[in-house]
This record gives C-alpha cells, sequence and structure tokens, in this order.
C-alpha cells in the first residue's frame, strides 16, 4: 500500500483538486490508540492494489499534525475521530 502522507493545509488542497479526477481515501490515524493501530494494520493486510487502483490513499498522523487534522473536519464538516475514513470525491466527503 503506498500512502502519501498528509501534513499541511497546503497538501489538503492538492489533494482536492486531484480528487477532481481520482477518488481519494484519508485515514485519519491517532498513534496513541490501540483500536486505531488495529484499523490501520487490517486495511494495508487486506488492501489489494488492483482492485483498488481507482482509489489513492492518503494518510493523516493526528497527533503529529493536529492542525492539519483540524483542518480536515472543517473542510469537509466532519466531526474528529479516530481512526477514520474519509471518502472524497470532487472535493467532497462522500462517506
Amino acid at each position: 500500500m503506498n500512502w502519501k502522507e498528509l501534513k499541511s493545509e497546503h497538501q489538503v488542497r492538492q489533494m482536492l483538486e486531484e480528487s477532481k479526477t481520482t477518488t481519494v481515501l484519508i485515514f485519519k490515524h491517532s498513534s496513541r490508540c490501540s483500536t486505531s493501530r488495529m484499523v490501520l494494520d487490517r486495511l494495508a493486510r487486506k488492501w489489494q492494489e488492483q482492485e483498488m487502483k481507482h482509489l489513492k490513499p492518503y494518510f493523516l498522523d493526528l497527533i503529529s499534525f493536529r492542525e492539519t487534522s483540524n483542518f480536515v473536519a472543517s473542510e469537509f464538516e466532519v466531526p474528529h475521530e479516530s481512526p477514520q475514513v474519509l471518502i472524497i470525491v470532487n472535493g467532497r466527503s462522500v462517506y
């Protein structure tokens, strides 16, 4: 699985543009949460590149990049959770 890390508001804005042509997945992970670690491991084990080629995965460490995480929550009007998966299509969270 080839995660692209989200570390800044600028990267989120770039990802928003990218979502106009490619469906984007954002995984918000807390390194302090065992449930988040379990979900991350399970997602990585079950990820099938061929099946998911239409989806670009982004990883957001919400402990290290809290401001970016807050920006994502505000931008997509989705309350902060961990772990959390957002599916972004055409600049909007659809799931």
